[in-house]
């Protein structure tokens, strides 16, 4: 958090890594995807490069309980930095600031412009969601889902 507190703003986003698992292991299935996976929360900076990932969860965590766990938005807070974060992360209060909620149609024409600059800013996270999934052990891990984490956590941060 000490040099996301020194960048102009982050970028907080959650990414489903898939894994082979059991029919019978269901915290792993993710009812959006209806595939197994790991859930990891993706702190990037301004210039979509990773800063930090956190530890693995199951894959039917959803993105904001998995920041909630992981005492993300309360780090952000305390550290005073900016941090965009997608619909996902609604209610979550703090520094995070979210689009606006609604439909395409019901949201006035300022409002769409901010959607639309909001989803500009926060593409530049999908970099470091690339950097993550480039690793060919994260493609589809096919360990123990407790070394997801360690496998997750060893990937270089670029600071």
């Amino acid at each position: 958090m000490k040099t996301a507190a020194n960048k102009a703003f982050v970028i907080l986003d959650g990414t489903r890594l898939p894994i082979d698992r059991i029919a019978a292991d269901r915290p792993f299935c993710s009812g959006k995807h209806k595939k197994d996976g790991m859930n990891v929360q993706v702190i990037a900076d301004s210039a979509g490069r990773l800063l930090w990932a956190a530890p693995a969860l199951p894959g039917a965590v959803h993105d904001i309980k998995a920041a909630r766990t992981h005492g993300i938005f309360d780090a952000l807070e305390e550290a005073g930095a900016k941090c965009w974060a997608d619909k996902d992360y609604r209610g979550a209060g703090g520094t995070v600031r979210l689009p606006y909620w609604g439909r395409w149609e019901t949201l006035s024409a300022g409002q769409q412009a901010v959607n639309r600059s909001h989803a500009k800013i926060r593409a530049l996270v999908e970099q470091a969601m690339a950097t993550l999934k480039t690793w060919r052990l994260l493609r589809k891990p096919r360990c123990s889902t407790t070394r997801t984490t360690s496998l997750v956590q060893a990937v270089p941060p670029c600071t």
